[in-house]
Formats: C-alpha cells, structure tokens, sequence
C-alpha cells in the first residue's frame, strides 16, 4: 500500500509548491497525475507549468489531448480517467482521492492552503477518510518557514 502526504501550504502558493514536488516524483521516476475539481483552474495550473524557468521545466500535458499517455505528468480533473498510468496522484483544491488509490500508487499527495479555512477542514476530512479506511498518512507543514513532518499514522 502506498502513502498519502498532506501538505499544509502556509510560506508558500501552489505554484510554488507543486513543481517542487512534481520534481521530486519525476526524480523517483513516478508518473505524476495532479487532479483538480475545477477546470479553469487546471488551465490556469497549465499555464503557469509552461511559463517556470528552463532548467526546472516540467514535462506535462493538459488530460483531453491525443498523447495523454505519453505525458510523465497529467493535469486531470475530478472524475476523469487518469491515462498516463501515474503511480503518483496529486489532490489540488480539495479533489478526492479514494483510498484505493493511495493503495495502488507509490505516493498520493494532498495540497492544501492554510490560509483558507475552508481548505484545512477538507483536508481534515480526507485524513480522517483515508486513515480510517487503512492509508498510511504524513502531515507536512512550513509553518516554521521549511518543511517539517508533524504528524504520521
């Protein structure tokens, strides 16, 4: 079974955040799946991939085109099939993922905003539904300005 990590965004936006983290899954050698419920703002997420520096380019696509499952990461939305056979799913704004799915990744990852209240309790709740039904979980925060693993189940 693989792990969920649920990272509390504080010091730094989602743009900033993600690739960072898209990095280190493509280090891994993972294929990446990001799923949003909203699809402007995975349009918005496209955009702001393309436009990163250079050296830090990430290779990814927008699902709905001809080689989705030729892209190492996908921009999915809520309900969509995954088509580039990711072993990493990343959840943005509140999107779910389903227990089963951690099961059958090497890492599911969960983003939320700690700024936005409404985030924190919907992160709670895919904790608490995730852990009950047998995911192993890390909580990650940079309240402290760098990341730091508060929590683990």
């Amino acid at each position: 079974m693989g792990e969920v990590y649920f990272y509390h965004m504080t010091q730094w936006p989602l743009e900033q955040t993600l690739p960072m983290l898209i990095g280190r899954a493509l280090e891994a050698g993972w294929r990446v799946a990001v799923r949003g419920p909203d699809a402007a703002r995975l349009d918005w997420l496209d955009e702001r991939l393309w436009l990163g520096p250079e050296e830090g380019f990430l290779p990814h696509g927008r699902a709905g085109g001809p080689r989705d499952a030729d892209q190492p990461v996908l921009l999915v939305e809520a309900g969509a099939v995954v088509a580039n056979g990711a072993t990493c799913l990343v959840s943005i704004d509140g999107a779910e993922i389903a227990a089963e799915e951690v099961a059958a990744a090497e890492r599911a990852m969960v983003l939320f905003d700690g700024n936005d209240g409404a985030a924190v309790d919907i992160a709670r709740g895919q904790w608490k539904a995730l852990t009950g039904a047998g995911a192993k979980a890390k909580y990650w925060s940079q309240a402290a300005g760098r990341w730091e693993m508060k929590a683990e189940s």
